[in-house]
């Protein structure tokens, strides 16, 4: 984006008119790739969709930075746009979805910082090699790192949150404060859970708490860890600490269905009668 001005100007030899063509061929792009969006995204997923954009997104700086003939650039242009909505919508859309209600709009306003972000402070790079070398090999040095960054960040899969519901199960019972003892807010609260898990099913109860970690992280909880009793190996406890009895109150509201069915699977491999034992610490004095 910060090279089309100069694009239009040094490359092409246009003024004000061409730009304003180049970005009008963009935004023509923009809408043609939104009408196509759902069936590309329906052939390649959300993954392989941003994977396309990209390439296209590439392939269009690489002809800019080699043609000189103007209905090619528009052309082109054309495609930048298409595969720019394609990236963008997939990235919104995926960001939203693995993002519960309670943190949504703060979790979108982070995304939102970053991809801004880092766009101003591709701008400021790609703009300074151009300074120092030339518009075309900051371009292609720009297409060369897109591409090369499909296969780096292929790992990180997008709209992992598609399939889980993260509506609130509201399944948490109150927890019970002795009466004369106040519930502080001066330090980090303590949550112990012990639970009983035979030889045979410790395999997959290992499992099924990395992903309960995990949610306790996301609901405000920190310096969570497993431990195993050294007298009765059968007995584990899991345990880790949140900022303040009302944050520990507000993660009882925050818990979703997706937490509560790996609770439900670990609370199945437990033994006994009752259920894990919850124990609440807070800060004396």
């Amino acid at each position: 984006w910060a090279m089309l001005p100069l694009i239009a100007r040094n490359l092409l030899g246009g003024g004000a008119g061409l730009y304003g063509l180049l970005l009008a061929a963009v935004g023509a792009g923009a809408v043609a790739g939104a009408l196509l969006l759902p069936k590309m995204k329906s052939r390649l997923g959300p993954n392989g969709a941003v994977a396309a954009g990209t390439i296209g997104v590439a392939i269009a700086m690489v002809v800019l930075a080699s043609v000189r003939l103007e209905a090619i650039a528009l052309g082109v242009a054309g495609l930048a746009g298409a595969s720019w909505i394609m990236v963008l919508s997939n990235l919104n859309v995926s960001a939203q979805t693995a993002l519960p209600d309670w943190v949504r709009a703060r979790g979108l306003s982070i995304f939102l910082t970053v991809f801004f972000g880092s766009m101003t402070v591709g701008s400021l790079a790609w703009g300074q090699l151009a300074v120092m070398t030339s518009i075309e090999t900051s371009l292609l040095a720009a297409a060369i790192g897109t591409l090369l960054a499909i296969p780096l960040t292929w790992s990180a899969r997008l709209e992992q949150g598609g399939d889980q519901d993260l509506a609130p199960s509201m399944h948490w019972p109150a927890p019970i404060v002795a009466v004369g003892l106040a519930a502080t807010e001066t330090g980090p609260v303590t949550i112990q859970i012990a639970y009983r898990i035979g030889e045979s099913d410790r395999p997959a109860f290992l499992a099924l708490i990395c992903g309960l970690r995990q949610a306790r992280r996301r609901s405000g909880g920190f310096s969570w860890r497993l431990l195993q009793d050294a007298a009765d190996p059968s007995r584990f406890v899991e345990t880790w600490q949140e900022a303040s009895w009302t944050q520990h109150l507000r993660h009882h509201e925050r818990v979703t269905a997706a937490d509560r069915a790996i609770q439900d699977e670990i609370g199945a491999l437990h033994q006994g009668s009752e259920g894990p034992e919850v124990t609440h610490l807070l800060a004396a004095g």
